[in-house]
């Protein structure tokens, strides 16, 4: 593959600048941490605009793929080196086993019989999942992954038996020649542990707006079902703690953008599920970007949803599973203690390479976002350069897309 183009990452903008490029008519390769492609997208239950859910669009752009020989894309792959230099380099790239063939082949009986258990990364520990895994419901590549040390004694024997299945597969690193790079590594959610005065990891119904996603989702772990985790019961009050974490000096020192219209989608989750629960959303203040306006109208209409101004202070947990919130009305004035069924942590968007040592020369601000690497033909896409939603993800992955094809034509 001559001129081709890297892009570093598979989800929605990692996706939206590979097939634009393919189809201007230039070789991508795709280079995906992850079983599969997909991203944060993937683990949604619906999103905006359309509040559709991830199959609507991903299925589109895999389709896309499939019928693209431009696009060759690697899952369960990291980035590991680079040398040459803008229209010119060389990547190195390390492949992590598998362990299944490479091909799709139907394991549901054999992981079944397995006894080895992990957390569902997938379901944010919500579930577990078996050592023979396909956690993604419409999983692209539509292959298993063969974790082997969640593997007992006895899998161990039944796994080396089977067919399809190597045990003995070794990571390999292969090089990849390329003019330009579209880095898309998206975000992560912030580590809710560090939220201790929310009681984050220790307040049994306290869970995190993604694990909501999760728990809303058909494919989820309650097959779409919002119940407390501690005892699987419909919750009748549940409150949301917006912010948790961001415009926070020690933790999140900006707004990362789409929390708040999170919030007020999982607001309507509960409502349509249960149209009983009392619901309310503790906010220092609340974004509607454009016409997303229309959903907040939409929320604050609904009767038994309640917005109060101010900060959530402490989360504790409660006799009965209950969780107990501390917090100030900064209208009214008053410091309240109330008692919920359910607490849902709005937790914001952290990139996905703060904290990391990128192997990919990219200048990154205080906060782990790239702030550059243009000049070296390597540009940023989607949340890897600012929160963003899914609409102006796809929208900043066309905008990369193009910069990279330019770069290969000025070769």
């Amino acid at each position: 593959m001559s001129k081709a183009i890297l892009v570093v990452g598979g989800g929605f903008a990692g996706l939206t600048a590979a097939i634009e490029a393919a189809e201007l008519g230039h070789d991508v390769y795709i280079v995906e941490k992850s079983p599969w492609l997909g991203g944060r997208v993937a683990q949604l239950n619906k999103y905006f605009p359309k509040l559709c859910p991830p199959s609507c669009g991903l299925e589109i752009q895999f389709q896309r793929i499939r019928k693209n020989p431009r696009v060759k894309f690697f899952t369960m792959a990291d980035v590991v080196g680079l040398a040459g230099s803008k229209g010119s380099y060389t990547v190195r790239v390390r492949l992590r086993s598998r362990h299944t063939a490479p091909h799709a082949v139907d394991f549901n009986l054999l992981a079944s019989s397995l006894v080895g258990e992990a957390d569902n990364e997938f379901d944010f520990g919500l579930s577990k999942r078996g050592a023979l895994y396909k956690s993604m419901p419409f999983a692209f590549p539509d292959r298993y992954v063969l974790d082997t040390p969640t593997l007992s004694k006895t899998d161990a024997t039944q796994a080396e038996r089977a067919k399809f299945l190597d045990l003995s597969e070794q990571p390999r690193e292969i090089e990849l020649d390329v003019a330009s790079i579209v880095v898309a590594t998206g975000w992560k959610p912030y580590d809710v542990t560090r939220l201790t005065n929310l009681g984050a990891g220790k307040v049994k119904n306290c869970v995190s707006n993604m694990q909501m996603e999760r728990l809303a989702s058909p494919a989820g772990p309650t097959g779409g079902r919002i119940v407390r985790p501690s005892d699987g019961r419909t919750p009748h009050s549940v409150a949301f703690v917006q912010c948790a974490g961001s415009r926070d000096q020690n933790h999140l020192n900006y707004c990362s953008y789409i929390c708040c219209m999170a919030s007020l989608k999982q607001c309507l989750y509960i409502a349509e599920q249960n149209p009983d629960a009392e619901i309310t959303v503790y906010y220092i203040d609340l974004r509607a970007p454009g016409r997303y306006v229309n959903v907040l109208e939409k929320v604050q209409a609904l009767p038994n949803v309640c917005f109060v101004k101010g900060k959530v202070a402490d989360v504790v947990q409660a006799g009965d599973d209950k969780v107990t919130l501390t917090v100030e009305d900064a209208v009214r004035g008053e410091k309240l203690t109330l008692h919920y069924d359910l607490v849902v942590l709005a937790t914001g968007m952290q990139p996905s390479l703060a904290g990391e040592n990128p192997p990919l020369p990219l200048p990154l601000d205080e906060d782990g976002f790239i702030a550059g690497g243009e000049e070296a033909g390597i540009f940023a896409a989607g949340c890897a350069r600012m929160p963003l939603d899914v609409t102006r993800t796809a929208q900043s992955g066309t905008a990369a897309a193009l910069k990279a094809v330019q770069t290969v034509k000025g070769r």
